[in-house]
């Protein structure tokens, strides 16, 4: 053997003795159990390529304070890890931890979880964490879910993550939530972390008090809406975020938007939010920032400040900014130093800054400030606009300047109120007293018919799905719910209510995800017995072949999805006037809609409605009670999908036949 091919020989023979896996040690694994070392290696408790599930485990579980998890030369394979408190992981550069294949079978089993402990710091410059998100959304090998997380964190204190890049999840890069409520997590810095490919979110901040997240990138995020680079959506009013700041941090080429704030569950008595953003970029994403409040009397919109501070929002498919439901009584929002450059370039009707309220708003618009924002646009369009789907809701205190830029030239914008009514002129719809239907019972509007039960109804209510069935005394009633889906969303179980008309509740079973549930209950009372479904984000319809069902909304607004057809609702004697109010949900999902008198005549029509429209009108007779409908049809422009109608002045009633239609008890 020649010198050269010996060395060929020594060479590969110490790349086959590098590459052997690490040997077991019970004597260092023994040292760590009592206290004599407080750093251990993962590979003492054994490395299997094939599953280290256990060694991984056993190793966090010993109690040591800094955990090294070696680059092996090969890929650390893993079921579910549990993380411990007071521990520092450390996963060296060219690590990979894989999720095992064919594990994860629970809809909420993460690579790494954490729940109610404090005092954990993962760090692993160089090294990756991931998993299998195709497998994950194939529903051949997987109960479809959103929430198999690359990290879990749960009520968890004094978290540091450093380094490490985040991918392939089935649900987000990172979650930060509760398990207990009241409970954020607390005192967290992200720093210098790439999530990269995750099937829901690059990190979702559900509650948080003090986090700190800084030079980190979410980027490619798709598969299951929101499909944001970060989301910040609290689940309940209980929540909060507090002193969360993110800095220098890029969020790129997502399906969804880059920077999503949806806080439509806090309320005016929730915990004040305090979030700062600055000098953040977005790139190629669906929106740049979106800012979501509530705006109605049962959401009234939380308080405390919302800023972006020199960020650079870069060529979103539609608008680069998007604040809905703010009312000015809210959160101050602010835009400081904040250039929009080429948004929705392919959407020439869509500003680079979109304003709405959405058709529950009860309170104006506004609260925002805009200072020294850039705005590059090679369309000749507004700056801004402002889509009112209440239909009363005006704008006020926005405040700041805009500048221009468009073929060369820069034009400066005050916004004053001058400017703003030029650019959003307000609409103003007749003020018509809320029908009281609080404690109000009902009864059929003609007895002595027989409703039709082949003639089923294909109203589609969204989230909260009431509906009323009338039964007498003793009464043996029977009814359906047919859950549908919305998207590509999770079949979750849609729990059930039953209120007598007394108020007695009773929980039945939940409707069964994607499909229809039978139900039957004896009237132990006669009169109308509400219905309630959480349909989540899908929708609930509800029928009887037995007795009389109607849609009912103890707001008065019926959120529909893809509903067409005649519904027929009660105008009571008495009654001076009374209107109809129908709003699309956006520009692009709209209705069409006729108002129907008790002869059958239309009263008045209107194609395409996108922001709100209030259908007024007088009853024939004063003297007695009648039976009115609106139409609902596809439009001539957008599609049918959200929309909402509201009954204002009369009981918050539709029926889909004459025959099955509900009226307030004399």
């Amino acid at each position: 053997m020649t010198m050269k091919w010996l060395a060929v020989f020594i060479l590969s023979l110490s790349s086959l003795v590098a590459a052997a896996p690490p040997s077991a040690n019970p004597t260092a694994v023994e040292e760590i159990r009592s206290g004599k070392r407080k750093e251990a290696r993962a590979s003492w408790w054994g490395f299997d390529p094939a599953d280290s599930t256990a060694a991984l485990q056993a190793a966090i579980n010993s109690g040591a304070k800094k955990l090294i998890i070696e680059n092996t030369g090969a890929t650390w394979i893993t079921d579910n890890l549990q993380l411990a408190s007071n521990q520092e992981i450390v996963f060296e550069k060219g690590v990979v931890v894989q999720a095992k294949r064919g594990g994860f079978k629970g809809t909420g089993d993460a690579l790494f979880n954490a729940s109610s402990k404090t005092n954990i710091t993962l760090t692993g410059y160089g090294a990756t964490l991931k998993m299998w998100k195709q497998d994950y959304d194939d529903k051949t090998q997987y109960k479809h879910a959103e929430w198999r997380h690359v990290l879990n964190f749960h009520s968890c204190a004094r978290v540091r993550v450093v380094g490490l890049t985040l991918a392939d999840s089935g649900g987000d890069g990172i979650y930060l939530g509760v398990a207990r409520k009241g409970v954020p997590c607390s005192d967290v810095v992200i720093r210098d972390v790439a999530c990269v490919n995750n099937y829901r979110q690059g990190i979702s901040v559900i509650s948080a008090r003090n986090l700190l997240i800084e030079r980190c990138v979410f980027k490619d995020t798709w598969g299951t809406a929101p499909e944001a680079g970060i989301d910040f959506e609290p689940n309940h009013e209980s929540e909060e975020l507090s002193n969360c700041v993110m800095r220098n941090c890029v969020s790129e080429n997502n399906r969804g938007d880059a920077y999503v704030l949806y806080l439509r569950p806090l309320k005016a008595a929730s915990k004040p939010i305090s979030i700062r953003i600055e000098n953040c970029r977005s790139v190629g994403c669906r929106r740049s920032a979106g800012f979501i409040t509530g705006n109605d009397s049962d959401t009234a919109s939380v308080k405390g400040t919302m800023d972006f501070i020199n960020c650079k929002f870069e060529s979103a498919q539609m608008a680069g900014i998007v604040v809905g439901d703010k009312p000015a009584s809210g959160a101050r929002v602010s835009f400081v130093n904040c250039a929009i450059i080429n948004a929705a370039t392919n959407q020439p009707a869509t500003a680079p800054i979109s304003l709405s309220s959405s058709s529950g708003a009860t309170e104006d618009f506004g609260n925002i400030r805009f200072a020294n924002c850039t705005i590059t646009d090679p369309h000749n369009r507004l700056p801004m606009t402002y889509h009112d789907m209440s239909g009363g809701a005006g704008l006020r205190d926005l405040t700041g300047t805009l500048i221009v830029k468009r073929g060369g030239k820069s034009v400066t914008h005050r916004l004053t109120p001058k400017l703003i009514a030029e650019w959003m002129p307000h609409r103003s719809f007749k003020q018509i007293t809320k029908f009281a239907a609080k404690d109000i019972r009902f009864e059929p509007a003609l007895p002595s018919a027989t409703p039709d039960a082949k003639r089923r109804s294909t109203a589609r209510q969204r989230e909260l799905s009431e509906w009323l069935i009338w039964a007498e005394a003793d009464q043996q009633a029977a009814f359906t719910v047919l859950i549908h889906p919305v998207g590509k969303g999770t079949p979750r179980p849609a729990p059930v209510t039953l209120i007598a008309p007394s108020g007695r509740l009773t929980k039945l079973k939940d409707a069964e995800g994607e499909g229809e549930t039978s139900y039957t209950f004896r009237a132990t009372e006669t009169g109308a017995h509400k219905i309630i479904c959480e349909a989540h984000n899908w929708t609930a319809t509800v029928n009887s072949a037995t007795h009389r069902v109607c849609l009912y909304s103890a707001s008065g607004s019926i959120h529909f999805l893809g509903t067409t057809g005649e519904y027929f609702f009660w105008v009571p004697a008495g009654t001076k006037e009374f209107a109809v109010r129908v709003s699309g949900d956006n520009p692009g999902e709209r209705i069409k809609a006729a108002l129907r008198d008790p002869g059958g005549r239309t009263v008045e029509e209107k194609d395409n409605i996108a922001e709100a429209h209030q259908f007024v009108a007088k009853p024939k007779s004063d003297s007695a009670g009648e039976i009115w409908s609106l139409r609902l049809d596809k439009p001539s422009i957008g599609v049918v999908e959200d929309f909402h109608v509201q009954l204002q002045g009369v009981p918050p009633v539709f029926s889909h036949t004459k025959e099955s239609l509900l009226k307030p008890a004399k």
